[in-house]
């Protein structure tokens, strides 16, 4: 299970790179993998919860 959602967060991440235009999908689908993450108990490295917040305070900007 760890394996399969950490794939799926590195796949975000790259596509996040890849794709700037899409980001607020991107943060959604970050944050829906997160809470997955989360909700089985698993750890979410620092630097994705950095990005997370990041991410998050950049589109509550926006829609200020």
């Amino acid at each position: 299970m760890f394996d399969r959602l950490e794939a799926e967060l590195s796949l975000l991440l790259t596509q996040m790179e890849n794709q700037p235009e899409d980001r607020h999908e991107m943060y959604l689908s970050l944050r829906e993998k997160l809470n997955e993450m989360r909700a089985f108990g698993m750890p979410v490295p620092d630097d994705i919860l950095e990005l997370e917040r990041a991410l998050e305070a950049e589109f509550l900007e926006t829609k200020m």
